[in-house]
């Protein structure tokens, strides 16, 4: 039995797909369902249910210990490569990381580059996705680093703050705000906006904010990608309150008007999370330093 048959084994309960365990260790789903039958075959013991006609990937009481038992044989594999990496002073390895997409579409393909600069033979692994499943792959080993703003404090999470950015307005060049450096939130009052959805950590502050101030706007739409939700003020839509760093392109390029606004509150903070209990790799270590620093 290789190492890397336990890793299949735990990227498909991970995953819960076998196509993506395929795809993430670059073999068939042919192969994945071969692996784990070998793997049944070797322990005499049946380590995944079998429903006909549902895809769910769901444990057998001896596949619940087996896959607790592959982690922690797969973690120790992982910090036997990083001690030897320690020996010579080589920071090497993946680090896999998690991001939602308004943090990690913007701000991260800089950090990335300069990580791979400076250590050449690290590689990181970047996924995106919805901050509820960035912290449940965090909690459950799927990934090393998750990025996330707004980051709530959580038992078995160590959180580490990266710089904060402004909340600002968009609208079109056209808007009676565009030529407005500032604006107080009371001046969005009985506006037009294009809201992320409810669900969203920036939405459920924006909405906070705008409460506090007894502030009401008229929601005109809602989306979950923040790139959906620029061209939708572009078109003419409605306003939209985005990170700062999300808009610079196309402040930049004449396509939308940024306008801050004047309350101090309007910020969002930016964290990185990862496990408590874990030992983070040094190659993730030296990422989580280049991320926090100004």
């Amino acid at each position: 039995m290789h190492i890397e048959t336990l890793k299949i084994f735990c990227d498909l309960v991970d995953l819960q797909s076998f196509s993506l365990a395929a795809e993430r260790n670059f073999i068939t789903q042919s192969a994945v369902s071969q692996q784990i039958r070998a793997l049944e075959d070797k322990f005499k013991r049946r380590l995944l249910e079998r429903v006909r006609g549902r895809r769910e990937i769901k444990l057998t009481p001896s596949g619940e210990v087996f896959y607790r038992e592959s982690r922690n044989v797969l973690a120790a594999y992982d910090q036997l490569n990083e001690n030897l990496r320690g020996l010579v002073g080589k920071i090497g390895g993946t680090v896999k990381v998690a991001t939602v997409y308004s943090v990690g579409l913007h701000e991260m393909p800089a950090k990335v580059g300069e990580f791979m600069f400076k250590f050449p033979a690290a590689k990181i692994d970047l996924e995106y996705s919805r901050t509820t499943k960035v912290v449940r792959d965090v909690l459950n080993g799927t990934v090393e680093l998750g990025v996330i703003a707004f980051p709530e404090a959580r038992r078995g999470l160590t959180i580490v703050q990266m710089p904060a950015h402004r909340l600002v307005v968009i609208c079109p060049p056209g808007h009676k705000f565009a030529k407005r450096s500032q604006i107080k939130t009371a001046d969005l009052n009985g506006m037009d906006f294009v809201l992320f959805e409810r669900d969203t950590p920036t939405r459920k502050a924006t909405d906070r904010i705008l409460k506090s101030h007894g502030v009401e706007v008229k929601k005109v739409a809602e989306f979950d990608n923040i790139e959906t939700i620029k061209r939708a003020v572009q078109v003419g839509f409605g306003l939209a309150i985005l990170p700062e760093p999300a808009v610079e392109e196309e402040k930049r390029n004449g396509y939308l008007a940024v306008v801050r606004l004047a309350e101090k509150e309007w910020t969002r903070p930016v964290g990185i999370i990862y496990r408590t209990d874990r030992n983070l790799s040094l190659a993730a270590k030296k990422f989580v330093q280049l991320l926090e620093a100004q």
